[in-house]
């Protein structure tokens, strides 16, 4: 990681999201509530530090449903030991945004 993360409850609640499979930017401001002008920064110095990565779709995809490309991210393995310690700090945003694992129940 470059550089240690505040582990803020917007950083937390971005990891929990992308955790959950909400895998772009639109749908992480979705499911969190929190705007473009907070989730979009976030996601930068998330991937700055080495806790997420991202890839663009291809955009034949993105043609074929009619829309832009979507950028994707998801956890590196640091973004995963952080995420497990935002789980020790904030507990209850397991209640906010449940895991894949809880989905499938």
């Amino acid at each position: 990681m470059a550089s240690e993360t505040k582990l803020s409850h917007t950083t937390a609640l971005i990891l929990h999201a992308l955790d959950a499979g909400l895998v772009y930017g639109f749908s992480v401001m979705e499911m969190t509530g929190l705007p473009s002008g907070t989730v979009y920064p976030a996601l930068r110095r998330l991937e700055r530090d080495e806790l997420i990565c991202s890839q663009w779709e291809r955009q034949s995809i993105a043609d074929a449903e009619q829309r832009p490309a979507r950028k994707y991210y998801k956890l590196t393995v640091a973004g995963r030991a952080t995420l497990e310690a935002s789980r020790r700090r904030y507990p209850l945003l397991e209640r906010l945004i449940p895991t894949v694992e809880a989905k499938q129940v």
